[in-house]
């Protein structure tokens, strides 16, 4: 990419020393205009420290934007619906987070008049590839600088130098040690780095932020009864509430019962494998609760559809495909599901599990109790028709059987 091409680029501005660091680079090197955009998509700190931070800088466009409603309403809920979950076990926190920021940083270059945009992801990472190939989906032209490819600040020690001799505000770090690379927003926080990085190292008690240790929550159990419309939660404890105000409250709810803390190594799109620990309190609690309210109002080939193309689908979105075709093609078909979704499920969270012990659907259960019933059915049922349907299907294997 030629530097002279570059007027003006929009940065995902934290306000941290690594994007103040590239504030400053992308000044010196590309001779440019810098437009710093920061959303605040429920990471728990204030974003306008960012502002003053940019403002200090000399930044003239500054945006600072509140998507936390966006951000669970049209990321997260449509994830839920297709009961996501990446190699069996992460929530996917970070990836779908990705989409919006990538989605926001094109809009505002277009506003902005700005030729390129900018991001702090690193080479080894995973969200390099999920910003880019959304912005690339949202806007073909549109140019890409990403530092930390370019750059020769590739130590600790050559970043701190940098701030230092640029005059950039470097925070004291806790005893001396570099931090957990840390990721926030309403789904979750992530934790990786420092002891992380050796797999057999146990996380440390006091890294955790959001909840409790399950052996130190409450003795007795909390129970919630969660509402679902169209396969999306609504209220709880029958308080209809939005979908940022329903994550960040089954959050609290859950991290206050030890719920949701997961420690795993995982597959990353770049090659490497990654070790992460992640606290997922509301998403652990809306999962488990959606899949009870599917179970009884779902017909059954149309969950084991959903069951069989949700790994696809969860990999298109930790892989950051989240804005293509075939994306979109599976959540028309994941939402046309959720139509009779419908009902209430209610939870006991104890100790850091999510027990189901109660779904009802006024008007789209597919559960026939007058079938089901262990005592007389009246008729219902002709348990003779089994004899022919278990003979049908075992036809082949009686065949196979006999060779």
């Amino acid at each position: 990419m030629s530097k002279a091409s570059v007027n003006k680029v929009v940065l995902a501005y934290s306000g941290g020393l690594d994007t103040s660091v590239i504030l400053k680079w992308l000044e010196d090197e590309y001779q440019c205009e810098v437009v710093t955009f920061t959303a605040d998509i429920g990471q728990g700190e204030e974003v306008e420290p960012a502002r003053e931070k940019a403002q200090q800088y000399g930044i003239k466009e500054i945006f600072i934007e509140d998507l936390r409603e966006e951000f669970v309403r049209d990321f997260v809920y449509p994830m839920f619906r297709a009961n996501t979950i990446y190699e069996g076990e992460y929530l996917l926190g970070t990836s779908i987070a990705r989409p919006l920021i990538a989605k926001r940083l094109v809009e505002i270059a277009a506003e902005t008049g700005a030729d390129a945009i900018s991001h702090g992801a690193t080479g080894k990472g995973n969200d390099q590839v999920r910003f880019e190939l959304g912005a690339y989906a949202l806007n073909p032209d549109i140019k890409v600088i990403a530092p930390w490819r370019e750059w020769d600040l590739t130590s600790r020690a050559r970043l701190m130098e940098y701030a230092e001799q640029a005059g950039i505000q470097i925070e004291q770090k806790r005893g001396g040690k570099s931090p957990y690379s840390m990721d926030a927003n309403l789904l979750h926080i992530s934790y990786e780095g420092d002891i992380l990085e050796d797999p057999w190292n146990e996380a440390e008690e006091d890294m955790w932020r959001w909840s409790v240790a399950p052996e130190a929550a409450p003795d007795e159990p909390t129970y919630i009864v969660l509402s679902f419309d169209k396969g999306d939660v609504v209220a709880i404890d029958g308080e209809k509430m939005t979908p940022a105000t329903v994550l960040a409250t089954l959050n609290k709810i859950g991290g206050d019962n030890g719920i949701g803390r997961s420690d795993i190594v995982e597959n990353r799109y770049v090659g490497m494998k990654s070790r992460g620990c992640y606290e997922t309190p509301g998403g652990t609690i809306l999962l488990k609760a959606h899949r009870a309210m599917e179970s009884l109002t779902l017909d059954r080939e149309v969950a084991h559809l959903k069951d069989d193309l949700m790994p696809r689908y969860a990999s298109l979105i930790y892989n950051g495909y989240w804005w293509s075709p075939e994306r979109r093609m599976m959540q028309q078909m994941i939402d046309a599901s959720q139509a009779t979704v419908n009902g209430d499920v209610r939870l006991k969270l104890y100790k850091g599990n999510v027990i189901v012990v109660g779904r009802q659907s006024a008007s789209d259960s597919l559960f026939d109790e007058s079938i089901a019933t262990f005592e007389d059915d009246a008729g219902a049922y002709d348990q003779k028709d089994a004899e022919g349907f278990i003979k049908l299907n075992a036809l082949r294997l009686r065949i196979a059987g006999k060779r």
